[in-house]
C-alpha cells in the first residue's frame, strides 16, 4: 500500500499482549519524536485481540478493538499490519493475507520467518510491500539493521551471539551460585524468565530460529532453519561450569554462523568462550551478538533481548522505516535479506560432521595408572592434538576414599567427524565410567 505524502500512517496491531502493549505505549509516549524522524505520524487505529475487553482497557476509546484479525486486513485505511501473535499457524495465514491485500507487515515472529520466510518474502516481493522483522532477533538490539545496512560494505565472515535470554540467565545462575541445571531452570521460571514449557529455549530451538535469519542476511542465502545443528543446555552440569572457569573460560549457548570455503556453518550449542572476551561477560537475561567482517573487523551489539518496551523499540523502528520508504519504488528499498533477490545463492549449509572447531572433554574415569595414556593415545591416532589437561584428585571429585575422578581435556581444532570417532573409541575403554561430556570451544577471534 503506497500513500502520497501521508500526514499519518494507520497501523493495525494483531495481538495486544506484552509486546503489543509496549508498542502502543511507546508510540503514544514518543509521538512527537517519532514524527520528527519518520516525516509523518504513525497511529495505531485498530487492534485485534480475543480478549477485547482487556484490549479496550489498554488502548482507550479512540482505537477500534476487534476480535477478528481479518477485520484489520480488510480495512482499506490500514497501511501496516503488525503481527505479534507468534507461532507458525494462524500467524502465517494472516501475514500472507495482509501481504496479498497490499499491506506492509512488521513482525517479531522469528519462528514464522525461520520456517516460512522464503515463502513470505517471495509473496511480499510480488506485491511490492515491505516485511520488516528487526524485533525477531535479539529483541531491541538493532542487529538486523546492522547486518543488512550498516555492514553492507563488508564481507561478513562469521556471526556468533547469545540470542536467548532464558538460557543465558540459567547459565549465569549455574556459574554464580553453583546450581545444577534443574534448580536454575526452576528459578528462571519463578522469576518469569522461562515459560512453563521452556522447551524451545533450553533445547536451543529459539536461538536456532534467530541464527537462521542472521545467517541468511549475513551471507545472502535462503533462510535454512531446517539445516541448522541444534543442541541445548539440558546436559550441562554444574561441574562443567566450574571446570571451564578454572581453565579461563565461561560456557554460553551460542548461535553461530560462519562462511567457509566448503560452505556455511549454522549451529547452536553450548560453547566455551574465553573469559576475557566481552561476550563471555554478558550475564543474566541480556543478549549480545558479535559480527566479524573483513573491513571493519569485529563488532559487538549488546542489550535487552526481550521485554515489552525493548522489543517495542525494534517494532517501532521498523514502522519508522516503512513510513520513510512508503512512497519509494519497491526496487529501491533495502532487500528483505540484504542481498538483491536475484543475487541470493545456494551456498550449502555444512553437516555438523564437517565443522572444524576445538573441544572441551570431561571424562569420569577410574583413578588408576595408565588412564590418561590410553585416552591421549586415541586422540593422537586420530590426529587430534591436546591444548590442556586438567586432572582432578579423586577425593576432590568423590570425597575421601573415592576410586574415580574427572579428567578434563581441551583440544586444538579438528574436524567434528574425527572427534566423533575419538569419543566412540574412548567411551569403550573400561576405565571410562560414564558418558563423556563434549562441549565445543570458540575463541571468537
Amino acid at each position: 500500500m503506497k500513500l502520497t505524502n501521508p500526514t499519518s500512517i494507520q497501523v493495525g496491531l494483531l495481538g495486544m499482549g506484552t509486546v503489543g502493549t509496549g508498542v502502543f505505549n511507546v508510540l503514544m509516549r514518543n509521538q512527537s519524536e517519532i514524527m520528527r524522524r519518520a516525516g509523518c505520524g504513525i497511529e495505531v487505529t485498530m487492534v485485534a485481540d480475543l480478549d477485547t475487553e482487556r484490549a479496550k482497557s489498554l488502548v482507550g476509546p479512540n482505537v477500534q478493538v476487534v476480535a477478528d484479525a481479518r477485520a484489520i486486513i480488510a480495512n482499506p485505511d490500514i497501511a501496516v499490519v503488525v503481527e505479534l501473535i507468534g507461532g507458525y499457524g494462524i500467524a502465517k495465514q494472516l501475514v500472507l493475507e495482509a501481504i496479498e491485500a497490499g499491506k506492509h507487515v512488521v513482525t517479531a515472529n522469528k519462528a514464522l520467518l525461520a520456517v516460512h520466510g522464503t515463502e513470505i518474502f517471495a509473496a511480499a516481493q510480488r506485491k511490492g510491500v515491505m516485511v520488516a522483522f528487526e524485533a525477531a532477533v535479539a529483541g531491541g538490539i538493532p542487529i538486523i539493521k546492522a547486518l543488512r545496512e550498516g555492514l553492507s560494505a563488508n564481507r561478513i565472515e562469521w556471526v556468533a551471539g547469545i540470542i536467548n535470554g532464558t538460557t543465558n540467565f540459567i547459565l549465569s545462575e549455574m556459574r554464580d551460585k553453583g546450581l545444577d541445571f534443574d534448580v536454575a531452570l526452576k528459578e528462571a521460571q519463578r522469576l518469569g524468565y522461562a515459560e512453563a514449557d521452556p522447551t524451545f529455549d533450553i533445547q536451543g530451538v529459539d536461538a536456532a530460529h534467530k541464527a537462521a535469519l542472521m545467517s541468511a542476511i549475513a551471507f545472502g542465502v535462503p533462510v535454512q532453519f531446517e539445516k541448522a545443528y541444534i543442541e541445548g543446555i539440558t546436559a550441562l552440569g554444574a561441574q562443567d561450569i566450574r571446570y571451564a572457569e578454572q581453565l579461563g573460560y565461561r560456557i554460553k549457548l551460542l548461535g553461530i554462523t560462519k562462511k567457509t570455503a566448503k560452505g556455511i556453518e549454522l549451529r547452536v550449542h553450548p560453547s566455551l568462550v574465553p573469559a576475557k572476551r566481552l561476550i563471555a561477560n554478558v550475564e543474566g537475561a541480556m543478549n549480545a551478538v558479535m559480527v566479524h567482517c573483513d573491513a571493519l573487523g569485529t563488532t559487538l551489539y549488546y542489550g535487552k533481548g526481550a521485554g515489552s518496551e525493548p522489543t517495542a523499540s525494534a517494532v517501532i523502528a521498523d514502522l519508522v522505516d516503512i513510513a520513510r520508504l512508503n512512497t519509494a519504488n519497491a526496487a529501491q528499498r533495502v532487500p528483505y535479506l540484504a542481498f538483491q533477490p536475484d543475487a541470493i545463492d545456494n551456498t550449502p549449509v555444512l553437516d555438523m560432521g564437517q565443522v572444524v572447531t576445538s573441544y572441551y572433554l570431561r571424562l569420569n574415569v577410574a583413578d588408576e595408572a595408565g588412564v590418561l595414556a590410553s585416552v591421549t593415545s586415541i586422540l593422537a591416532k586420530l590426529d587430534i592434538s591436546i591444548d590442556a589437561v586438567l586432572q582432578r584428585e579423586a577425593d576432590e571429585v568423590g570425597g575421601e576414599g573415592a576410586t574415580q575422578t574427572d579428567l578434563i581435556i581441551l583440544t586444538h581444532d579438528c574436524v567434528e567427524s574425527q572427534m566423533n570417532l575419538a569419543l566412540a573409541q574412548m567411551q569403550q575403554l573400561t576405565t571410562v565410567l560414564s558418558p563423556i561430556t563434549r562441549i565445543r570451544k570458540e575463541e571468537l577471534v
